[in-house]
């Protein structure tokens, strides 16, 4: 099992945030079945303001890059992802067309020094 940390930013605007949140309370089958097939076993989303931070984990056949092809050659995944696209803007740091953006890991309180 692997954990992915990953933030992303909302617009600013109150009534947008409650639109997206009333949309990830009744997620697609669709999308949830495309998380799963994915290999992801666990996805958290939490927020604060405007920011969202994404827990992920995975099982062994999990990688970014098989999720993306697969995502790609999904219609609900694309027409998700573009309606998500109303309430989500670039985080600072993200690349261009880059969504959610993988957070590095600065502490850990089961690593030892």
């Amino acid at each position: 099992m692997k954990r992915y940390c990953l933030a992303l930013d909302l617009k600013d605007d109150p009534a947008l945030i409650a639109e997206y949140e009333r949309w990830h309370k009744a997620i697609w089958p669709e999308i949830r079945q495309s998380i799963l097939g994915a290999g992801i076993t666990v996805m958290d989303i939490y927020r604060f303001g405007n920011r969202l931070f994404m827990i992920m984990e995975t099982d062994d056949s999990f990688s970014f890059e098989r999720k993306a092809a697969m995502d790609r050659a999904n219609p609900f995944v694309q027409e998700w992802e573009q309606l998500m696209w109303k309430y989500q803007q670039d985080i600072p740091g993200a690349g261009p067309g880059e969504k959610w953006v993988l957070m590095d890991r600065i502490f850990s309180l089961q690593q030892k020094s």
